[in-house]
């Protein structure tokens, strides 16, 4: 007989595949118990929810981004470095896992607060990345200051917590806009179904730096 925790770690695995492959639509409790090989109503032992399960399929996504997040920023120094490559790794992600990626940010659809009590919550997957941002943000700002003395004493501009939102929300925006072809229509860019290139997407992620920290010369 199957461990429980082995089998619910397979229908995480099963949910994983398919939003991978047919989006965050194909996520019904009966066809991830089919695809599984267990009864339709066995999933409901491991996740009383609909949401709780695919919480914890978002939560593998978010493990995903929070090491590519890693790898990306190994061994670099500056907090603005860290940010470009932070920028990269997402837009990057969204575009290649565009079915995960929509489901991640769904938090009208995901139950964050109300698990397993066994289980980390969604938040805990999520928080994490955005205070790095935040904590980059401030790094940045504070370096910069201190270059610039004694003739600018202190920066201005929004908390760094405002500042990350709105830096989030922009390369979100460059990810979906990007994905339903907006963004190669307004710059006259190559087809939808390919990803930005390599100089593309430093100077679109570049724009939103510069457009929310300032330009690097400021």
């Amino acid at each position: 007989m199957e461990p429980e925790s082995s089998l619910r770690e397979r229908l995480i695995d099963v949910g994983v595949d398919l939003v991978m492959t047919d989006g965050s639509a194909s996520l019904g409790l009966r066809e991830i118990a089919r695809q599984a090989g267990v009864s339709h109503g066995a999933p409901r032992r491991y996740f009383p929810t609909h949401q709780a399960l695919l919480s914890a399929i978002a939560r593998r996504g978010f493990e995903d981004l929070g090491a590519r997040f890693a790898a990306a920023t190994g061994g670099m120094m500056s907090p603005r470095g860290q940010l470009h490559a932070i920028g990269r790794a997402y837009v990057g992600y969204a575009l290649e896992h565009r079915g995960m990626f929509e489901l991640m940010f769904r938090h009208d659809l995901l139950d964050s607060e109300k698990q397993e009590s066994d289980q980390p919550r969604l938040r805990e997957s999520t928080l994490p990345l955005f205070e790095l941002t935040v904590g980059l943000i401030a790094q940045y700002r504070t370096e910069r200051a201190v270059a610039r003395r004694p003739f600018v004493p202190s920066d201005s501009g929004p908390p760094p917590a405002v500042a990350a939102a709105a830096l989030w929300a922009n390369l979100h925006g460059v990810a979906q806009l990007w994905a339903w072809g907006s963004l190669q229509l307004a710059l006259d860019a190559p087809p939808p179904d390919g990803a930005p290139g390599v100089d593309q997407l430093d100077r679109l992620v570049g724009a939103v730096l510069d457009a929310h920290l300032g330009p690097v010369n400021m």
